[in-house]
């Protein structure tokens, strides 16, 4: 059995075969039920958990009526625990999962903002 399962990690990248597709991160802010964009798309209001493929970086905007924009990116990053399986495994699991993304994962998994109160929107 272990063999079959080294057979096929050979075969597939690790992160790939045992890695998440897409990656939970929460946000949130104070005051609660702000707006908020990812690239430019309306998400919902928080607090929102989203749901987002780590193969590329994110820009968020969180908009309250009256304040001015909060923008925070979340970056993504190669994951070295598959980069190092995928080295184990030969040519084949590197080339499969920098191919298809899955070996990254975000610098953040929750972000948190606060609205200043005596802050106006410009």
């Amino acid at each position: 059995m272990a063999g079959a399962v080294l057979c096929v990690a050979a075969a597939t990248g690790c992160a790939t075969l045992f890695g998440k597709q897409s990656h939970q991160v929460e946000m949130a802010s104070t005051p609660s039920g702000a707006e908020v964009f990812v690239d430019g798309e309306r998400m919902g209001t928080t607090p929102l958990q989203l749901s987002l493929k780590a193969n590329k970086s994110y820009n968020v905007e969180f908009r309250v009526p009256g304040k001015k924009p909060i923008m925070r990116i979340i970056n993504n990053r190669v994951a070295v625990k598959w980069v190092v399986l995928d080295v184990l495994g030969g040519v084949l699991p590197v080339a499969i999962d920098a191919i298809t993304g899955n070996w990254y994962e975000f610098d953040q998994n929750k972000i948190n903002v606060e609205f200043s109160m005596e802050e106006p929107a410009q």
